[in-house]
């Protein structure tokens, strides 16, 4: 079996992990067992973004461009098979393959490629919002998606374990509450991308833009406009209400509950700008 390239970003995410370690191990095993399985051709992965999954690009035995992605152990992209699946490439990279217990897909080759990033921002604010329109559908019951109190709480746990190195604990308590609080309820809820920002959406020829990784949960369409701004800190830091106002409007979504999300996200994982002139969390606080 041919040496498996491993991205310094994916091997530097698995260290300290028990669980990840173990999947890294393995790594080659299955991607070899994957590659037998579904005739496919593999090129060297993917490594600029690979920080949380081993991504190829490859070649189906009929000759067609794909993509093969194993995702390592993760809370978040746990369901992500099933999203794309639901998904079913309105807005999404198409799923052709999959391995749920391996967390492991085939997907579409989006052709040429071209990261979302690579577009002048308000741009950016205009596609990202056009595919998370789109995106936010509310699968019938019962379904298995995790309500988006789910991933708050588990970043509320993992905020307190490093309690100790808290810049300003009276403001990452207040993060960690608002976070929970907005996640309870919400006025329009559906299923969410909640990474889509312009990293993760290319150009493809089925379509101009396609939305890749998502991380799925059901719950407030209003958080679903954090990580693309949060993407944008400069612009964010600049102007933060009218910045956030531009995108809440294009998503048709309440702009202040959208603030008080980035204020949330920021404070809960805040570390050392909490008291420089532009301090982000600063700038967005209610």
């Amino acid at each position: 079996m041919p040496l498996l390239i491993v991205p310094p970003k994916l091997a530097e995410t698995c260290h300290g992990s028990a669980e990840a370690e173990a999947w890294l191990v393995a790594l080659p095993e299955t991607v070899a067992d994957l590659a037998g399985r579904w005739s496919l051709t593999l090129g060297p992965p993917f490594a600029e973004e690979a920080s949380c999954s081993w991504v190829a690009p490859c070649v189906t035995q009929d000759g067609a461009a794909a993509v093969i992605k194993l995702g390592m152990p993760h809370m978040e992209a746990r369901d992500e098979i099933h999203a794309l699946r639901f998904w079913d490439g309105d807005a999404a990279v198409r799923i052709l393959q999959a391995d749920v217990g391996l967390n492991a897909m085939l997907l579409e080759r989006c052709e040429p490629g071209a990261p979302l990033r690579e577009e002048p921002e308000p741009e950016q604010d205009v596609v990202v919002a056009g595919l998370l329109r789109r995106l936010w559908r509310v699968p019938a019951d019962p379904h298995m998606f995790r309500h988006l109190s789910e991933m708050t709480a588990w970043w509320g746990d993992e905020a307190m374990v490093d309690a100790s190195k808290w810049v300003d604990p009276g403001l990452t308590r207040e993060g960690i509450r608002l976070m929970n609080e907005l996640a309870s309820d919400g006025p329009h809820q559906a299923l969410l991308a909640t990474d889509l920002h312009a990293g993760n959406v290319l150009r493809a020829t089925r379509e101009p833009w396609l939305a890749i990784d998502p991380k799925p949960f059901v719950g407030d369409t209003a958080y679903d406009a954090t990580q693309h701004l949060l993407n944008c800190d400069e612009r964010l830091r600049a102007d933060p209400n009218g910045t956030t106002r531009r995108f809440a409007d294009l998503l048709e979504v309440d702009h202040e509950r959208v603030r008080l999300w980035l204020f949330a996200r920021a404070a809960v994982h805040s570390r050392c700008d909490v008291h420089t002139p532009d301090s982000l969390v600063r700038r967005l606080a209610p």
